[in-house]
């Protein structure tokens, strides 16, 4: 289906603490038009409905007959439950990352979406971080890299542990920028505040012998998201959080320090715009629905060598 010039009627499932947030983004690009939501929760709906001027739908087949495009925002564990009726509807969906919690369930999703003939788009959106947009420029064959990714202890989310609920970003972003397939996980998580890992570390072995250390804590005293990639050439120190960074080159025998020109811009606003405008050309996203199911796997292949641990 192509939209011309008309905005993109677009909608959100679930307008917690995130999806609120895409309400307001929605609601203030120009290329979409702020349908409506769907909400169980009285008061997230008034909010989000008081302060944007839209409807609350009173069934997620009501909300995909009125949306071309619609956000699922809802907890991971019932992504595919929200999913598959807005897909039935015909609606082009962004599902927030991790796509859902098993693999039968992503097939699930992806199976009903090309059936339909509907994009699905996978809300890794630190791939439309500016950081990224970098980063896929300035990576060159890496050879190492670490990833860390703290935040402190909140209760949303935790209906999965630390590695689909953080740790999953670096995930996404070490097989894009090594673009190799896997060939062995190692990996340790601790239990802190939740009945899952709350700690977790990762090492990724690529088949093209790059190294991939990834860190996730949502028990920290700080927040950090930051990415670090060795190649031949130098290497990288980027904060995804900051949108800053800088680059580390050899110049004969020594090495040259860098600042990374990145031009900062609001993730969410941008993956939300790209997201649209995929819609709009029918094309493909970066990280579509196949994407998040490998990112997934891998992050399920994770959290199940931490579970055997236990």
């Amino acid at each position: 289906m192509m939209f011309d010039t008309r905005k993109i009627k677009c909608g959100v499932a679930g307008v917690g603490y995130l999806g609120r947030h895409h309400a307001r983004i929605y609601d203030s690009l120009g290329s979409s038009e702020l349908v409506g939501i769907f909400e169980p929760n009285d008061d997230a709906a008034h909010l989000v409905c008081s302060s944007h001027k839209c409807l609350r739908f009173s069934s997620l087949e009501e909300l995909g007959a009125a949306c071309d495009a619609v956000s699922v925002v809802s907890p991971t564990d019932r992504h595919a439950e929200v999913a598959i009726p807005l897909i039935h509807a015909g609606c082009h969906l962004l599902v927030e990352k991790p796509l859902c919690v098993s693999s039968e369930e992503a097939e699930l999703i992806l199976n009903e979406a090309q059936s339909s003939g509907t994009i699905v788009q996978v809300g890794h959106i630190e791939h439309y971080n500016p950081v990224m947009k970098f980063l896929e420029k300035a990576v060159n064959k890496p050879k190492y890299l670490t990833g860390e990714r703290l935040a402190p202890f909140q209760p949303r989310g935790t209906e999965v542990g630390v590695v689909l609920d953080l740790m999953i970003h670096d995930i996404g972003i070490a097989m894009a920028l090594v673009d190799s397939p896997i060939k062995q996980v190692d990996a340790i998580g601790v239990r802190v505040l939740s009945s899952a890992e709350d700690i977790a570390n990762a090492r990724l072995v690529f088949e093209n012998q790059c190294v991939a250390n990834l860190s996730a804590s949502r028990v920290s005293e700080k927040k950090a998201r930051e990415i670090r990639v060795f190649q031949d050439a130098g290497y990288l120190s980027l904060d995804f959080m900051n949108q800053k960074g800088h680059l580390i080159e050899k110049n004969g025998i020594s090495l040259e320090k860098k600042e990374v020109p990145v031009e900062k811009g609001e993730p969410l606003a941008l993956e939300l715009d790209y997201f649209l405008r995929c819609v709009s050309e029918v094309s493909t996203p970066k990280t579509d629905g196949n994407f998040g199911k490998s990112a997934l796997e891998v992050a399920l292949s994770i959290t199940r060598q931490i579970e055997e641990a236990w």
